[in-house]
Formats: C-alpha cells, structure tokens, sequence
C-alpha cells in the first residue's frame, strides 16, 4: 500500500492524492499513517457482512478532527482531518 502511494503522490506532483475503496483500505492507510483526511459517505443501508471501519486500527482514529457534515436524502457525508 505504501508503495502504491508513493508511486501516486510522486505522479500527482502537488496535487491531492485520492484513495478509494472499502474499509479494508482505510485501515491499512490508517495503520500506515497515510492518510491526511478522511471523506466517509454513510448510508441507511446493510449490505450484508463486512469489515467494520474502526476495529483494529489502534489509537490513530482519535486523532480525527470533524472539518464537515452535510445531509441530504438517504446519505450524510462526513468529512475529517487527521492531527498528525
């Protein structure tokens, strides 16, 4: 993952690097240190079994600092910066 990044923010220049996907990906850049700000998308919806976002990512998460929240129908878009 790590790796893949560099690769990425020496692509991107000075632009912002984004990374998409699913909880798994989240806690491995979590656990890595590479994330500068989180944007999650929540939905009333149950897809089934899954990896929940916040077990086993150590202490890490409480660094997050909420930066904003905005509704609309059917989903809330959170949106959080890491205190590093």
């Amino acid at each position: 993952m790590k790796a893949a990044l560099t690769l990425a923010r020496e692509a991107a220049g000075d632009k912002d690097v984004f990374v998409s996907g699913g909880a798994s990906v989240v806690q491995q850049c979590i656990k890595a240190g590479l994330l500068d700000e989180l944007h999650l998308h929540e939905t009333p919806v149950l897809l089934g079994d899954g990896i929940r976002l916040w077990d086993g990512i150590g202490a890490d998460w409480k660094d997050l600092q909420t930066t904003r929240v905005t509704a609309a129908d059917g989903v809330t878009h959170l949106y959080y910066h890491f205190n590093r």
